[in-house]
């Protein structure tokens, strides 16, 4: 990993001399920005909208800001460990790409190329339940490389243990629940515009390749009558017909099509979930198990108390809950909850190697990776992707030898100024 961050900046300088230019900013700001220029309105308006008045998705990156780094001189950084290592598998980068569905909003090839992407450059894939192809065919794309699935616990405990079952058979090494949403939060972009990816048979890929949920469907006894069409019916009609699984086009115009999606409508959300729930959950698996969304200390004692194997600190990137703490803000809480005894992984907010360094000053063993990426998706596709994750290693190695330091894991609180 030494000189990671110095063979990237020289490959973009040389690049530059010959006169070629980078597709994939480096600068965040200048990277969502091109990303969303690049998308059209709902999908830019649904990967980058949040909660409310978004005063929850703006208060994680501010919370960057308080806490300084403090750098040290003269410590020998010549060589520099990246690496870092979790009970069940060894990262040589402390990054993952963080679960994000619908990602055929992005870029046509979505789960399958960010998944390649990843693999290619040795940092795990997290695929959705909400993903725009099966988990086995993401697993595919994935090869030898290290993958989890992330869980939206559905209505349907039978539903959820054949998505479980699927993800052992297709090789993915760890299950992520995610527990901040178990509905659908308030986001105002969204709704504005009257747009639900679902609704148009985006990001369901995995619940059409479901032998539970075909039989949910013949069950399914919702006849409500549907809204009457508007001038843009035809148009969703064409996005459903383009958007369905080839050789099931054919059920877009009968009555299987709406079957599926008030099937789905009525069997994501799942707001009764309760503690208890974990252990069916762990009856049905051997794989560890993540979960992702905690951010009170109390929630994080529980957690270690259920016998999971980690945790993931995370406000789902503000879109939930409009003017709640900040991911960042919660994470020296419940690192101090846990004391050690899971691993706490970290999402919500991160732009910059500076960003990761401070997570894991304050407690993250690694950390999860959202927008950037699947803006580096809209960019560029497969390629985006790895110039998304290449230039943040960089900035990861850079900073990290200019703060004086030589080894990732070792890093702790005397990297920051002051304390939380």
């Amino acid at each position: 990993m030494t000189g990671m961050g110095r063979r990237r900046q020289t490959a973009i300088f040389m690049d530059g001399l010959m006169g070629r230019r980078q597709k994939v900013p480096a600068a965040p700001k200048m990277l969502e920005q091109n990303a969303l220029s690049a998308m059209g309105a709902n999908a830019a308006a649904y990967i980058a909208g949040s909660a409310g008045m978004e005063q929850t998705a703006a208060a994680n990156r501010a919370a960057f800001d308080r806490y300084p780094i403090l750098q040290r001189m003269l410590n020998n950084v010549a060589e520099r460990d990246l690496t870092t290592t979790l009970p069940w598998c060894r990262l040589p980068l402390p990054l993952l790409l963080a679960p994000i569905g619908v990602l055929e909003m992005a870029h046509r090839q979505a789960d399958l190329a960010a998944a390649r992407a990843a693999t290619s450059a040795g940092v795990p894939f997290v695929t959705s339940s909400q993903s725009s192809f099966p988990m086995e065919e993401i697993a595919r794309a994935c090869g030898a490389g290290e993958r989890w699935f992330q869980l939206y616990w559905s209505s349907s405990n039978e539903l959820t243990e054949s998505f479980v079952t699927r993800a052992e058979r297709a090789g993915y090494g760890a299950i992520v629940v995610t527990l901040d949403t178990t509905q659908l939060g308030w986001r105002p972009r969204d709704l504005d515009g009257g747009y639900l990816p679902f609704l148009r048979g985006r990001g369901i890929a995995n619940y059409l390749s479901d032998p539970v949920f075909q039989e949910l469907i013949k069950e399914s006894s919702d006849r409500q009558p549907l809204p009457l069409p508007g001038p843009g019916a035809l148009r969703s009609a064409l996005e459903l017909l383009r958007s369905w699984p080839q050789g099931a086009r054919r059920a877009v115009f009968s009555g299987k099509t709406l079957s599926a999606i008030r099937r789905f409508i009525a069997t994501y959300s799942r707001p009764d979930l309760a503690w208890d729930d974990l252990t069916f959950l762990r009856q049905r698996t051997r794989l560890p198990i993540l979960l992702k969304g905690i951010v009170h200390p109390d929630d994080a004692r529980q957690a270690v108390d259920a016998g999971v194997d980690g945790i993931i600190v995370s406000n789902h990137g503000g879109r939930q809950v409009d003017g709640a703490l900040a991911a960042l803000d919660a994470l020296p809480g419940v690192a101090a909850a846990v004391n050690g005894r899971i691993p706490i992984l970290f999402d919500s907010g991160i732009r910059t190697g500076a960003d990761i360094l401070k997570a894991k000053a304050l407690g993250a063993a690694a950390v999860l990776i959202g927008r950037p990426y699947v803006y580096g998706l809209a960019l560029a596709g497969e390629r985006g992707v790895r110039e998304v994750i290449d230039n943040l290693s960089a900035d990861l190695d850079l900073t990290m030898a200019l703060c004086g330091h030589g080894s990732f894991t070792a890093l702790g609180r005397e990297l920051l100024a002051r304390s939380p």
